[in-house]
């Protein structure tokens, strides 16, 4: 932290230290005396706003920093329209990740060890404490509790107006017993089953695994694609060379099989069958259902020149030599089909002009005999569609990988939707899509089929390190999102949703349309254990659907000590594996009477040995809060995190605590590049104070891209924008300085100019509060920020030209000024609070009502009459820097 400066510093170090001071006196100020501690008041309305708690494994960035930014902007505005705002903070321990630190901090990985002696230092000056610090870290707990202490030290060095009494993480024991009310009414709903199917899966930590657990896991986009396997008789033994494929119709178009000649395949008994696959292949498939046992191992050099027997056609095909067969991806085996698949009919160009491959291994007679059998009938393409569309992308060879992988999605896809099978198939004039069902059950009756499971990408990796595969886990504890009645729910829930941006909704419908069994738990990491069978660890993103309820009382289960209660019946049922019926019925009965309004109130008391009074205000609390007003985050948790929100609300809570909207905002880069380690361009967030400023900070972010526009964090972007804020600090000062007139004028005496900048400062309010219902952050502050400084200005200095008096100026310019900085409290709240003070007022302006506007003193008619003054005068000095002449006046005939 201390070798980086950023460019604003060099330029405006003076001001910005100035700044600073004004941020730390006023966080001061709000905090210690709680004004944004939200108690229900009944009769008033309320709006409760969230965004997603973060996972405490590393320090905060500026991504962090724009969600949470936007989220506090509306937070403000809501409260100063007259709500009453709970915006609220926890932290995300569940699952891998931070015991993944922990086990590699331990193991003494340098990576992870100078990257967190790095975090550290961000917050910790002390070298020696750094390192003591450091030390603790094999404990994941440790890692998880300096980490949340520090986030609410930079959520509050940006201003934010949360209620931070109501913090908690998901590894409290009194959350345990919230999560297990969640899972029993899920379990008794019909919505959690046990079975066998395809999941992500880590081998070497032997669990399934969720986005949290994997590496980059939140930033790409993982598939688990269905490879059909065909068996291929070699001549002459009772083994198979198994090929993998995602287009079985094609059989029938099979000119020879690919192998590479220079992988070490291996002889496999699978099932009671001999199979020669590849090894990356036997150990995927025996995490598959298959039981594989690995025999020997043949170099694939050794296999070119044999025949196998192709099933469904029973025709004699050679295997040949291709350097683009990867041992990774599917079996290491292929079959060819120069007609329909590009990669197949460069491979068999590129073979048939390799003199010394086809000399070496003798197949220069069996190679040159070897046409492309066309089997699909597509329209506006010839006999071989392959050979038209790698002709015309000019794919070079086969190692011209990115036009041919671009060849290949072209043909399969037109050959999906448009593609009628020929007469030299089984199925002729047969769409290929219900071709391909035919021939796999042809298959299957042949006992020549099976099935693969691979991850798209290929290279997926746990935090940890280790690799992850699609397996087949019998007995994975699964959400059932594929249940109709709840998907219908979902659905209803989604529907009655707002969802802004409003082109997100789209992304949301498909999602719930493939959701269907997701494994809830696993068996390694931090969180609660599956009440009922507590060698499973509910996983992260499954603890963290309906959390937002707790927000509602977690401060007062704290307080009380009822934290400790619950903490012990939720010890108590894992540890009874749920058959400790009085501990489980206590939970229920808590959560059921509190969230759902059910059971009886004076159980609950005597239960718990409180009075009922405590447990109907708990109640009520949540009454009051539910349901969330706005779920504010990014579009890359509509996958996961935003669908879940969904789907559990709808099967917990009754229609009236559905929550109510979604907002999203897009990603931060900087300088034009994507945030990473290895580039070692990410811009943590306790930069923001020492090194920019919050408000600064604040505008940028608010003003430099839409919700759902991409942010480039960018130096001189930032530079820019503090030229702006040092205006407009010099701007209000003045204003201030020039003092309160004690008298108004006359109003109907007032001059076009001063009439114009008040016509400006009521447009801005209308037009700027018409943004912030409408969640346009960046037009809010375009209007009510740079345009309304860019007016003052202009006003400022023409009104000094024209000899306006002195007091009419200092009158329109402190009445401008108080509306103007009530408009801006929402986007620079500490620059606002002391220029509100500054004026002389003792309230806070964080707390004072939003600035009403006068429709009536708006004039259309003033905008233009000042537009064609300042274009006249444009003209003159166009016309006088053309012509270099010098007038003593400017004769204007109108």
């Amino acid at each position: 932290m201390r070798e980086f400066r950023s460019k604003v510093e060099e330029l405006y170090g003076d001001f910005l230290r100035e700044v600073r001071e004004i941020e730390r006196k006023w966080q001061e100020e709000w905090y210690n005396k709680g004004i944004f501690n939200a108690e229900p008041r009944p009769g008033k309305p309320k709006y409760f706003i969230t965004v997603p708690y973060p996972y405490v494994s590393g320090s905060p960035h500026i991504g962090h920093g724009r969600t949470f930014t936007i989220g506090d902007v509306v937070a403000r505005y809501k409260r100063a329209r007259g709500f009453n705002v709970l915006y609220p903070i926890a932290w995300h321990i569940t699952g891998t990740p931070i015991q993944s630190v922990a086990d590699r901090i331990m193991k003494g990985d340098q990576d992870d060890i100078k990257l967190y002696s790095w975090y550290v230092s961000l917050y910790v000056d002390d070298p020696g404490k750094v390192k003591e610090t450091l030390s603790a870290f094999t404990n994941p707990w440790n890692i998880a509790k300096f980490f949340a202490s520090v986030y609410v030290r930079d959520f509050k060095s940006l201003g934010f107006s949360m209620d931070f009494r109501r913090q908690f993480t998901t590894g409290d024991p009194d959350y345990n017993a919230f999560i297990i009310w969640q899972y029993y009414r899920l379990r008794n709903a019909g919505y959690i089953t046990q079975g066998s199917h395809v999941v992500l899966y880590s081998p070497d930590e032997g669990q399934a695994v969720g986005e949290h657990d994997i590496k980059g896991g939140d930033e790409i986009a993982i598939d688990i694609l269905e490879f059909n396997l065909v068996k291929f008789r070699l001549e002459g033994s009772n083994e198979y060379l198994v090929a993998a494929t995602l287009r079985p119709e094609t059989i029938y178009g099979i000119t020879n099989v690919w192998i590479n000649p220079s992988v070490d395949y291996v002889r496999t008994e699978v099932n009671g069958e001999r199979w020669i696959i590849s090894r990356p292949a036997a150990w995927k498939l025996s995490y598959q259902g298959y039981d594989v046992k690995v025999l020997g191992t043949v170099r694939g050099e050794e296999l070119i020149g044999k025949y196998v027997v192709a099933p469904l056609i029973n025709r004699s095909v050679p295997v040949l030599p291709a350097s683009f067969v990867d041992e990774n991806t599917g079996t290491g085996i292929v079959y060819s089909v120069p007609a329909h698949a590009p990669y197949d009919y460069i491979a068999l160009l590129d073979l048939k002009k390799d003199e010394s491959t086809l000399s070496k291994y003798g197949i220069k007679d069996i190679v040159e005999r070897i046409e492309p059998i066309s089997i699909i009938k597509l329209p506006n393409y010839g006999k071989y569609p392959a050979k038209d569309v790698v002709e015309k992308l000019g794919v070079k060879n086969q190692n011209d990988r990115e036009r041919l992988d671009e060849a290949t999605r072209i043909v399969y896809r037109e050959e999906f939707y448009n593609g009628v099978m020929r007469e030299n198939t089984l199925f002729p004039e047969l769409s290929v899509n219900k071709a391909r069902e035919r021939t796999i059950e042809s298959l299957q009756g042949q006992g020549a089929w099976g099935r693969m499971y691979e991850l798209e990408p290929r290279n997926v990796f746990t935090r940890s390190g280790n690799p992850v595969i699609a397996a087949v886990i019998k007995d994975q504890w699964f959400l059932n999102y594929g249940n109709p009645e709840w998907k219908s729910k979902a659905f209803k829930c989604l529907n009655l949703m707002k969802i802004i941006p409003e082109k997100y909704r789209k992304n949301f419908e498909d999602v719930f349309n493939w959701l269907s069994m997701r494994p809830c738990a696993r068996k390694r990491g931090l969180g609660t254990r599956l009440p009922w069978d507590p060698d499973w660890i509910i996983e992260s993103l499954s603890d963290s659907t309906i959390y937002m309820a707790y927000y509602t009382i977690a401060h007062k289960i704290k307080s009380s000590g009822l934290d400790k209660r619950l903490g012990e019946y939720a010890r108590r049922v894992i540890s009874s594996r749920g058959s400790d019926e009085e501990a489980l019925s206590a939970i229920m009965m808590f959560f059921n009477y509190v969230f759902l309004g059910e059971g009886d109130l004076e159980t609950v008391a005597k239960v718990f040995r409180v009075n009922k009074e405590f447990i109907e205000d708990l109640r009520k609390e949540f009454d009051y809060w539910y349901p969330v007003d706005e779920r504010h985050s990014g579009p890359d948790l509509i996958g996961s995190h935003l669908s879940f929100f969904i789907f559990h609300h709808a099967a917990i809570f009754p229609e009236r605590y559905w929550p109510r909207s979604i907002t999203l905002n897009e990603y931060v880069i900087r300088e034009g590049m994507k945030m990473s380690r290895s580039l070692g361009n990410v811009l943590p967030l306790p930069y923001i104070p020492t090194h920019y400023s919050a408000d600064l900070a604040r505008l940028y972010i608010a003003s430099a891209a839409d919700l759902d526009t991409t942010l480039d964090w960018r130096e001189d972007d930032v530079v820019s924008t503090a030229s702006r804020l040092v205006k407009f600090w010099d701007v209000v000062n003045r204003i201030i300085k020039a003092g309160k007139p004690s008298i108004a004028p006359n109003l109907n005496s007032l001059s076009l100019m001063t009439r114009w900048i008040i016509s400006k400062i009521n447009r801005a309010i209308r037009d700027a509060t018409m943004d912030l219902e409408n969640e346009n952050i960046r037009g809010y502050v375009l209007k009510a920020f740079f345009d309304v400084l860019a007016s003052i200005e202009k006003y400022l200095e023409i009104s000094s030209v024209i000899g306006i008096s002195k007091d009419e100026v200092r009158w329109v310019s402190w009445y401008v000024l108080e509306r103007w900085i009530k408009l801006l409290q929402p986007v620079i709240p500490h620059m606002a609070e002391e220029v509100w003070h500054r004026m002389g007022n003792t309230t806070f302006i964080s707390l004072e009502p939003w600035p009403t506007y006068d429709e009536g003193l708006i004039s259309d008619d003033l905008d233009v009459a000042i537009n064609i003054v300042e274009r006249t005068i444009e003209d003159v000095q166009e016309i006088l820097r053309v012509t270099k002449i010098s007038p003593k006046a400017v004769h204007i005939y109108v």
